[in-house]
């Protein structure tokens, strides 16, 4: 019986392995008892011919599958270290593995064109002494100049290598050898060898060594360039945190002196500057504003002192001169500080002696005043804007102290003429409407005063012990009447026995008045304000305001307290306001040392809620 080498060997069964132990005990017998059936055992002898190819099949196949996972998991693995030592290793540790070489040996190609053994293993993943570096210089110099791998499974009768002193001093056997190659160069050779074995290694094994090195090949060139730039990596990891640590420091501040300082200093620390100097351009020449290093006299206006600096402003580029290359005895760096490709300032890096600036300081110092131009610029922004809104808030509260007096004369001649005089209905009315007027711009003019005294940072507390009754008291007593124009249910839920609060009495009820009217103007006829009064834990006393009135989408929650804001319902707009109370009402409450929490729903209602704390 023969086998097809080429066709899928079928599984061997129990039923098989059974059979022929039966046959093989029956053979036994025969052969004790001297009566041995030459058919059946021939018959039995080719069985078992059958079923050793069939093993050897399997066997193979199941070799063929472990070398393809071996070689995937081992592909996984060395993409995981771009330290060099560390792939070697691994990378002789995985041919062993797959081969089932005794020992293997990893060389490079070096500078003079010869190997260098980098990584000598065993079976056992030991590392090998130099002593031990005993292999075929004939077969690694062969792979290596042709760049075509090697395998025989007996070097000593192997016609190839037999007459070699390598082969036969060292008795050497199943060999194989293939090259390591990365982009289109064999960069060294993989050798690996059973000095006991003869027949180790197949041609399907060199193959898989080869697919594997084509691997391994890549994964030792990164290595080695990434050994070969890490010191310039180092370099570029130092630079990238340093521009980080200038970045958090510029970020850190909005005072444009404050950023223009932070800039010039590092920009001459990390250029090993003895001098620097920041100037801003003002009409034709560049001011100094800041200095750095000792110098025998401080320029005022930087373009007097160093004539290329215009050059630098016109064009926007830098300009670098360098004292071995002139007859100065320093070497200087302008660098413009820009935005939006409109140059507003410069800063100069002085370094005495003959020695130039280098093209990585030079690019640095461009890069880290690059970054720093937005800083400057913002700062220079946000001062112009908080000089602006100082001017407005002083204005405005210019404004309404000069408005109260006129108000207040108007409001009395109005009351003196309503008191004295015959009047008709109609004027009566009119009066009326002037008062009225008179009324709400005096509120809008408070408000107005009260936001000034906010934003200018005039606005301050005058705390006080506050029993909770008296400003329950106080809310009801203000807004009652209201109230009852508009029909409304108004309900206190204020639990009993309330410790006393640490607050500015006239500020607390301001801000709960502003709640109380907001809940029952915006609230159609009939509804419900509920005003809540609980003590949240041993330091804060929480009130709050709830109606059942139009409620807020989550949109107007987020706008409301925008000075002038006003929701654009038809409702909403038919209610007197400026929409003004509310920001005031919110920046009270912060200074109270809380944020007023909203909860609303449109058509059902909102809640709103804030803690002030418990008098000591």
């Amino acid at each position: 019986m023969t086998t097809n080498p080429t066709a899928p060997a079928s599984p061997i069964s129990d039923t098989e392995i059974a059979s022929i132990r039966q046959n093989i005990n029956i053979i036994r017998g025969q052969l004790s008892s001297g009566r041995v059936d030459g058919q059946f055992l021939s018959k039995q002898v080719e069985t078992l011919v059958d079923l050793l190819g069939r093993i050897d099949a399997e066997r193979k196949q199941r070799k063929k599958e472990g070398r393809f996972q071996a070689l995937y998991n081992v592909s996984r693995m060395l993409g995981e270290s771009l330290d060099l030592q560390t792939v070697l290793n691994q990378v002789m540790d995985a041919i062993i593995n797959l081969t089932g070489a005794d020992r293997g040996f990893l060389m490079l190609r070096n500078d003079d064109g010869g190997m260098t053994v980098q990584v000598a293993r065993n079976l056992d993943q030991k590392t090998l002494g130099s002593d031990d570096f005993k292999f075929s210089r004939t077969i690694t110099n062969q792979v290596l100049d042709s760049g075509k791998p090697v395998v025989t499974n007996n070097a000593i009768e192997d016609p190839r290598f037999s007459g070699q002193a390598s082969i036969i001093g060292q008795a050497l056997r199943s060999i194989m050898a293939t090259p390591l190659r990365a982009r289109g160069i064999v960069i060294g050779v993989v050798y690996v060898d059973n000095r006991m074995t003869t027949g180790l290694f197949v041609d399907d094994d060199l193959a898989a060594l080869d697919t594997f090195a084509g691997q391994a090949a890549i994964a030792i060139d990164n290595a080695r360039l990434f050994s070969a730039t890490d010191h310039a990596l180092s370099a570029r990891v130092e630079e990238l945190q340093t521009l980080r640590r200038v970045d958090r420091q510029l970020n850190e501040t909005l005072d444009a002196d404050k950023a223009m300082q932070i800039t010039l200093e590092w920009a001459c620390r990390l250029s090993n500057a003895t001098s620097g100097h920041l100037g801003l351009l003002e009409g034709e020449h560049v001011h100094a504003v800041h200095h750095y290093g000792q110098e025998d006299v401080q320029p005022v206006y930087l373009d007097e002192t160093y004539p290329h600096l215009m050059d630098v402003v016109t064009s926007g580029k830098p300009i670098t001169v360098s004292g071995d290359q002139t007859d100065l005895d320093y070497s200087i760096t302008m660098v413009p500080i820009a935005r939006e490709n409109t140059v507003f300032g410069v800063v100069v890096i002085k370094r005495q002696g003959t020695e130039g600036f280098t093209s990585d300081q030079q690019d640095l110092i461009e890069r880290m005043v690059v970054r720093a131009a937005v800083s400057i610029e913002n700062a220079r922004l946000y001062a112009a804007v908080q000089a602006a809104n100082l001017a407005k808030s002083e204005f405005v509260g210019i404004v309404a102290h000069d408005l109260k007096v006129p108000m207040t004369s108007i409001s009395g001649y109005t009351d003196l003429a309503l008191m004295v005089g015959e009047l008709s209905d109609r004027q009566k009315e009119f009066l009326q409407r002037v008062k009225d007027t008179v009324k709400r711009m005096a509120i809008l003019v408070s408000d107005l005063a009260d936001i000034s005294r906010i934003e200018s940072g005039h606005f301050y507390m005058n705390e006080s012990r506050v029993p909770v009754g008296d400003i329950v008291q106080a809310v009801r007593d203000g807004t009652m009447t209201q109230m009852q124009e508009y029909h409304h249910e108004y309900i206190e839920d204020v639990q009993p026995e309330l410790p006393d609060m640490q607050v500015d009495y006239y500020r607390l009820l301001q801000v709960l008045t502003n709640l109380v009217s907001n809940a029952y103007k915006y609230t159609p006829d009939g509804g419900k304000i509920t005003f809540s009064v609980r003590q949240m834990n041993d330091a804060q006393i929480q009130f709050s305001v709830t109606d059942t009135g139009i409620g807020l989408s989550r949109d107007a929650v987020a706008k409301l307290g925008t000075k002038f804001w006003r929701a654009d319902d038809d409702f909403t707009r038919s209610r007197p306001g400026t929409g003004l109370g509310f920001a005031i009402t919110r920046s009270l409450v912060e200074q109270m040392g809380d944020g007023i929490h909203i909860e609303s729903e449109v058509g059902k209602g909102s809640t709103f809620s804030f803690s002030v704390p418990v008098a000591l």
